[in-house]
């Protein structure tokens, strides 16, 4: 009788640690992640490291603001945990997207919280840069547990009512379903902070067992962004005053020049779907030469050959190339979003300060 307990305390032992190693194997899988674009997907890979698997839609060098979804994308979405989008009505094409997918996972809203530049009716001034932040627009919200709460800035990036848009449309600044809030808020560090807490809170509700890991991550992530954002204020603190204002092809450095003080214009509204009207390249035109603006630049997602002929018609030069919402490929200068925000201090400051 003694052999024959031992035997059963032994097969009960053993079944149980089958038990527990089955429980353990299934979480420690990694979280099945699809981000919008490469910026969301950098900052997911940041924080979830070797816990999470992440499908981004938006690669490097991509334009989210035309981009087409595949077939593969809805696959990914449907067989997501957590989908991270930027929200503030940016991707115009996703909730077609998760309506063709049976997603039924968390889904985050990464500029939930943050006070959104608000577009204004001297928009092709770019002025609002300036000062129209006081918009919260985030009332009633509970965090990150799915779907109907995020409506405004997720669920109705299809939205297409154009009456809040058309003074802007004529002025040749059309937002193109953009909504009344800029949403490019990756290009301000301080609200690339709030884009972390909610990647962080979403992975840790998602996987609970690994949330310190996450939390460890983001102390970890934040210092560096801090620390990036104090070396940007350092490098445009050098910058003439009267050499200040940048030529870029679309308007999507609002948030970067509210922070570091500098003025942005462009030929084109916030996507680069919109069309400059000849109306409007000919005011850039004479304010390039009002001003002697020296140099414009670039656009790692946009045709640059207005810019070029921009260039040409008034002497400024090519100042290099910025990355307003896409990474660049592994071997670019903007590999990651930290590098990208580097790189585009840098070239600014090269150009301008020469």
């Amino acid at each position: 009788m003694p052999a024959r307990r031992t035997f059963l305390n032994s097969a009960i032992a053993i079944l149980a640690l089958s038990f527990a190693t089955s429980a353990f194997a299934q979480s420690d899988k990694p979280i099945q992640m699809v981000a919008t674009f490469s910026i969301l997907g950098d900052m997911v890979k940041h924080i979830g490291g070797e816990h999470v698997a992440v499908t981004t839609l938006v690669g490097p060098d991509g334009d989210t603001h035309v981009y087409q979804p595949t077939p593969a994308d809805a696959r990914a979405v449907s067989q997501a945990e957590i989908l991270v989008v930027n929200g503030l009505q940016f991707e115009g094409w996703l909730d077609r997207l998760v309506d063709a997918t049976d997603f039924d996972g968390i889904r985050v809203v990464a500029t939930e919280g943050i006070e959104p530049i608000a577009f204004s009716d001297d928009h092709d001034d770019h002025d609002e840069h300036a000062g129209h932040n006081d918009h919260d627009g985030h009332d009633g919200h509970d965090g990150h547990d799915g779907h109907d709460d995020h409506d405004e800035h997720a669920g109705h990036d299809d939205h297409d009512g154009h009456s809040e848009h058309d003074e802007h449309a004529e002025a040749g600044h059309d937002h193109h379903h953009h909504g009344a809030f800029d949403p490019h808020a990756w290009q301000s560090l301080g609200a690339a902070v709030t884009y972390v807490d909610n990647i962080t809170a979403a992975l840790a509700q998602a996987d609970p067992a690994n949330a310190a890991d996450f939390y460890r991550s983001r102390a970890a992530y934040v210092a560096e962004i801090e620390a990036l954002d104090k070396e940007i204020h350092g490098i445009v603190a050098s910058l003439p005053s009267d050499r200040r204002t940048v030529i870029t092809s679309h308007d999507a450095f609002g948030y970067f020049g509210r922070d570091y003080g500098l003025i942005f214009l462009a030929p084109q509204g916030v996507s680069t779907e919109s069309e400059a009207s000849a109306q409007d390249v000919v005011r850039l035109i004479e304010r390039i030469r009002d001003e002697g603006i020296s140099a414009v630049f670039l656009e790692n997602i946009a045709d640059g050959r207005l810019l070029e002929q921009i260039a040409n018609e008034t002497g400024a030069t090519i100042g290099g190339t910025l990355y307003p919402g896409a990474l660049s490929g592994p071997d670019g200068p903007a590999p990651t979003y930290l590098d990208m925000m580097r790189h585009n201090a840098m070239t600014l400051a090269q150009a301008l300060g020469s």
